[in-house]
């Protein structure tokens, strides 16, 4: 069995991340996202085991403590972490893993796993992420603004990625997604191990 391969993808807020692995997920097979640990409380609508795994804040402390996390942050005084055991078994199945990540989460990543792929997704223009960020238009300048800022120092990171897709048209940016993870089951590495059998016997003399 092959072993499957981690993603992490990263974006500013804007660039249509969430929207397009969503996409992703439902049309394409042998790939899993992960679902982060939090402290922070559930919301209506939201599944324990769906959306998050919601631990307590000494459930998560502990976790760090017992080394569980592949990587984990504090954001707004609530706590996420990835969970490094579901990582491990899941890429030993033969399971592609995709990480919602921050840089900060992907730098993280990479160093404990520097086989990790990385890709980031961009907006079309500047305009356009304006545009997005700006919504139904009952933001007011300073927030707005803020949300630029961020999405722009985001941004600068996009160079330690492997790959970015750029977001104009939402079906060639899906297409590309799915590209990058095709392309990685074609690898030397990957299909030796798939079709090992198939290899073996074109070299054979008989």
């Amino acid at each position: 069995m092959t072993q499957g391969t981690l993603y992490t993808i990263s974006a500013p807020s804007g660039a249509g991340k969430t929207s397009l692995v969503a996409a992703l997920l439902q049309q394409t097979k042998g790939v899993q996202v992960s679902i982060s640990h939090t402290t922070r409380a559930m919301r209506p609508g939201e599944v324990d085991g769906v959306n998050y795994h919601f631990v307590s804040k000494q459930q998560f402390v502990d976790m760090i403590g017992a080394d569980d996390f592949l990587e984990h942050a504090e954001v707004f005084g609530n706590y996420y972490g990835t969970s490094q055991a579901w990582v491990a078994e899941t890429l030993r199945k033969g399971i592609d893993v995709i990480l919602e990540i921050d840089w900060q989460g992907a730098q993280q990543v990479r160093r404990v796993m520097p086989e990790t792929v990385g890709i980031f997704i961009v907006p079309p223009s500047i305009e356009a992420l304006r545009l997005r960020l700006t919504g139904r238009g009952q933001d007011h300048n300073e927030v707005i603004e803020k949300r630029m800022a961020e999405a722009i120092s985001e941004m600068s990171h996009f160079s330690e990625a492997d790959y970015i897709v750029i977001n104009d048209n939402f079906d060639v940016a899906l297409r590309d997604l799915q590209g990058i993870l095709r392309t990685h089951h074609l690898t030397t590495a990957q299909q030796t191990a798939a079709n090992a059998d198939l290899l073996q016997q074109l070299l054979s003399k008989s």
